[in-house]
């Protein structure tokens, strides 16, 4: 019983093609277009808000803005986020408006009237939009 038992392990051959080739198999997509959705996002956060306080102002001081103020706003906005800026003081006709344009948020209003002799503190560029 001193003989040496050799057990060989079985042999594994080459590995076969898949049953259903890739060819003929598709990926499905259950989820919607990614780029739809960067889009929408992108749409979402190019949108102007304006916080409470904004909006308190804005009543208080009976300022109204018309949807051409609103388009030449946001076109500034998109301005001075291209040149760097973070906080923007717009000057306008009859309002001037603080704007944090990385929230891309109105953080206050101040009406002609009140503009006078008033100092802006925290900004880092400033927009007129004289017309």
């Amino acid at each position: 019983m001193s003989e040496k038992i050799f057990i060989r392990p079985p042999q594994i051959g080459p590995v076969g093609l898949p049953a259903t080739s890739p060819k003929n198999s598709q990926i499905s997509t259950a989820g919607p277009d990614f780029a739809a959705v960067f889009q929408e996002q992108l749409g979402i956060q190019s949108e102007l808000k304006f916080s409470a306080h904004a909006l308190k102002r804005l009543e208080s001081r009976q300022i109204e803005l018309s949807a051409s103020d609103l388009s030449r706003i946001q076109d500034a906005v998109n301005k001075a986020e291209s040149k760097g800026a973070k906080e923007s003081l717009i000057v306008m006709d009859q309002a001037a408006l603080v704007v944090s344009i990385k929230n891309r948020t109105v953080i206050t209003a101040v009406d002609d009237s009140n503009l006078k002799d008033n100092i802006f503190t925290n900004i880092d560029s400033a927009i007129v939009l004289k017309s």
